[in-house]
């Protein structure tokens, strides 16, 4: 009985002692009163700006300015003596970068009418086939609303404001939607060729998190590379939810994930676990449970990626794998030592055994061994999973914006239009020409899966 009083004491103080920097928590479940936790990264030696060697960035004159213009001498103010016939020696001049006044252009399109002799016909020419209805907004002004809205994360009301404050006109809530569904129906070769081309890469980083759906909890899953970015949304986190997105079921290459259990489902593709997940567990286990395989443990794992980093080989040798893979598994040994069963059965209960967090996350380590030093073996596997967690920060800086997604065709829209917006910039183009280029029918398409240079 006591026994189990101190389980249960114990878990309820370690969900107390839980906080973003130990935990798998999301920093906005700290609330107000931000935890005092050492970040997992260590401080730089550099000085704060600019290193030695970096380029720098400012407004350069150009050769050819739109306007000119020129300030006169008219006379010298020492003497008062009129200069005004004077012939000017040279100018110095200053150049001043800046919006003009903005307005909205208005092109009306005239198609001719006119009566064929021959067949006593009238006949009409053809407007252009975006020209669709006697008034309406062109591309460009399309192109910024999704630009506006899914991009730069403004609400319709503000999107709205905005137009009307730039250009004194005022478009619809209906116009920003419709804008948003021409331009995932304009994208959708290239969503289909992003997904294309992440099934036949060598490694992709997953991961997902919540996020609420006509008032119900759905599931986000991301799915990227330095180059491309997929979202989806599912009403399950699971395998069933990672199928449905079309990816995982038929990828070959090299999984990076944070360990959710329905990504080993997944075996046709290798898998390497997060590291930065793995820090902050340990961290937990060394400050709430004062033990130190926990903390040599985080040493070690750092010490692994100093290493892979500094070496000019492209591997580590046979006899530093063999190291580092013995000095992982004595701290297993360690931990397990310090994390013996109950000496006290516990009563006999349906299904898995409860384990204390030290004992659960060192049979995970044990377990996963090569998952979890992949990074080690393999120098294209990164040391954390922080680029899919950087992918899907920004659909959850919406959901703080809005709060949820009224819809699901909403969700879906703006993961298509997120999708296609992440790869362009991670492909270094302009968004808002690439939206622009969309909307007439060359949407970007990824270069990997064309196999040649856009």
């Amino acid at each position: 009985m006591l026994h189990e009083q101190a389980v249960e004491l114990q878990s309820l103080r370690d969900q107390i002692s839980k906080n973003s920097g130990n935990s798998g928590k999301p920093p906005s479940s700290d609330g107000f009163k931000k935890p005092r936790t050492r970040s997992l990264r260590e401080k730089s030696k550099r000085n704060s700006g600019g290193q030695v060697g970096h380029q720098g960035h400012t407004l350069k004159m150009v050769a050819n300015p739109d306007c000119v213009e020129v300030h006169a001498v008219s006379a010298c103010p020492h003497c008062s003596t009129s200069l005004a016939q004077i012939v000017c020696e040279r100018y110095e001049k200053r150049q001043v970068f800046d919006i003009p006044p903005m307005q909205m252009e208005v092109t009306e399109h005239q198609a001719e009418i006119k009566f064929c002799p021959q067949c006593q016909r009238e006949v009409k020419g053809d407007f252009p086939i975006e020209i669709r209805k006697p008034v309406q907004y062109g591309q460009h002004i399309k192109a910024q609303a999704v630009y506006l809205n899914n991009y730069q994360l403004l609400p319709v009301a503000r999107t709205i404001e905005l137009f009307r404050d730039f250009y004194g006109h005022s478009p619809s809530e209906a116009f920003i939607f419709s804008a948003n569904a021409s331009m995932v129906e304009a994208i959708n070769p290239s969503l289909e060729a992003i997904k294309a081309a992440l099934i036949r890469e060598a490694l992709v980083q997953f991961d997902e998190s919540g996020l609420r759906v006509e008032g119900k909890l759905n599931w986000l899953h991301s799915a990227g590379t330095n180059h491309l970015t997929y979202y989806g949304v599912q009403a399950r986190r699971g395998k069933e939810g990672m199928s449905e997105i079309g990816i995982l079921p038929e990828f070959k290459g090299v999984a990076v994930h944070d360990h959710w259990k329905s990504y080993f489902t997944f075996i046709d593709c290798q898998h390497a676990l997060c590291n930065a997940h793995h820090l902050r567990e340990l961290r937990f286990i060394h400050e709430q449970y004062e033990q130190e395989w926990a903390q040599d443990m985080a040493k070690l794992l750092v010490n692994i990626k100093k290493r892979t980093e500094n070496t000019e080989l492209g591997k580590l040798s046979q006899k530093e794998l063999s190291q580092f893979g013995e000095d992982y598994d004595k701290l297993i040994e360690q931990g397990l030592q310090a994390n013996p069963p109950p000496s006290i059965p516990l009563p006999k209960r349906r299904g898995r055994k409860k384990q204390s967090p030290p004992k659960n996350l060192l049979d995970r380590l044990k377990e996963f061994k090569s998952q979890t030093l992949a990074f080690m073996v393999d120098f294209r596997v990164p040391f954390d999973n922080n680029l899919a967690e950087r992918d899907v920060r920004m659909i959850k800086v919406k959901q703080k914006i809005s709060g949820s997604f009224r819809t699901q065709n909403g969700a879906d829209t703006f993961c298509a239009l997120r999708s296609y917006i992440s790869t362009v910039r991670k492909n270094n183009l302009n968004v808002i020409a690439s939206l622009h280029d969309a909307l007439l029918g060359k949407p970007f398409l990824p270069s990997r899966l064309l196999g040649e240079a856009e």
